[in-house]
């Protein structure tokens, strides 16, 4: 069992509050990823769990354990960092096997150790190489095993994969995800892409200024964000929002009113609103689509045909710009006229302060 506890977690440097009061838990052989803009202190809150950096207020346990005071040799945690950081002069073997040496594992137990970390690793035919004879996606597996040869209690990955090229980093996370499954261990990763952190995670923390604005699954983050910040964090293209005045509230949602005399109702709860009220109607790039008679008028500015799909930016006639995405195969063209339909049944309303107003019915992906 290797379970994490955050209570009230907290930050200082002098005056300035960089972590701000986190509490979490992460269960037994969770996934756990960290995403936020730069700045948002995930980095600095996966260092304070690894003791790397010391806490100024609340508690961390590992295991039910309090370790505010215990040093970071001594959590059983093992981190692997975005620079790989091997001995150039140290074959493989010597790299994955260098803590342990220094442990006073005997040379029979650490070989030992070393072999079955490679093996599960892909790495058993390249021990006796050195670092320059590894490509990068060699060399970030050599650093993830010096990690598994301490047989941790939780692993710690801070933007490990951000050094290495598009495919590599879509290949390597396959990799980290299988090691997952296959090692049945606690992880948490730090990433601030948050398409790493959607195919991943088994749950997703996001952060801003030091504080958790929400955590759940990815689908619960994706059709239910907390607040405007999740809304706009999560999911790429990210989601379209637009000003809009409540024109009245009832059982089948709330009503708005955009500009240019544009109406529409949204199946969200509208208890916390009232008519006249402004607010922000925010809808994925996917709930909009093309249509020869439709609510909105644009024209098109760019058109980023992707293969599979095809990503259109649209200025709208009554004032800013929304993305929509449609087939791959969808011909429109960039400068072109066009008018736009609106899946009202899947968009979010938020509130002045950015808080999401309940919808009425979870999406059924969501859980």
């Amino acid at each position: 069992m290797s379970t994490l506890t955050l209570h009230d977690v907290r930050k200082r440097y002098g005056s300035f509050e960089a972590i701000k009061g986190v509490d979490l838990e992460v269960a037994d052989r969770e996934f756990v990823v960290f995403v936020g803009p730069s700045g948002c202190g995930k980095s600095t809150l996966l260092r304070m769990i690894a003791g790397l950096e010391g806490i100024s207020g609340g508690e961390i346990q590992i295991d039910g354990e309090r370790v505010n005071d215990v040093g970071p040799s001594d959590r059983g945690l093992a981190m692997v960092f975005q620079s790989y950081a091997l001995y150039p002069h140290m074959t493989v073997a010597e790299n994955m096997g260098f803590a342990l040496k220094l442990a006073g594992l005997g040379r029979t137990e650490r070989e030992a150790k070393v072999r079955a970390a490679g093996e599960v690793l892909q790495l058993g035919a390249l021990l006796e190489r050195r670092p320059r004879e590894l490509s990068g996606g060699q060399r970030q597996r050599v650093a993830i095993g010096r990690a598994i040869v301490r047989d941790p209690k939780i692993f710690l990955f801070d933007e490990p994969l951000s050094n290495l090229d598009a495919a590599l980093r879509v290949q390597m996370r396959l990799e980290l995800m299988r090691l997952h499954e296959r090692l049945a261990a606690t992880m948490i990763y730090v990433t601030h892409d948050q398409t790493e952190a959607m195919t991943m995670a088994d749950k997703i923390v996001v952060l801003s200024a030091g504080r958790i604005e929400q955590v759940g699954t990815p689908l619960e983050l994706y059709h239910h964000p907390k607040n405007l910040f999740v809304a706009g964090f999560i999911g790429s293209p990210k989601m379209n929002t637009l000003e809009a005045r409540v024109v009245s509230c009832d059982a089948a949602g709330v009503r708005l009113a955009l500009a240019g005399g544009v109406e529409l109702t949204v199946p969200v709860d509208g208890a916390g609103v009232a008519p006249g009220e402004a607010v922000t109607l925010g809808l994925r790039p996917e709930h909009l689509s093309l249509i020869e008679v439709g609510p909105l008028a644009g024209t098109t500015l760019v058109a980023e045909r992707l293969g599979n799909v095809t990503v259109l930016y649209v200025d709208l006639a009554i004032g800013g710009t929304v993305v929509v995405q449609m087939p791959g195969g969808d011909p429109t063209a960039a400068h072109a006229p066009v008018r736009l339909a609106v899946d009202a049944a899947a968009g979010h309303v938020f509130k002045a302060d950015g808080t999401t107003l309940p919808r009425l019915l979870r999406h059924p992906l969501a859980g």
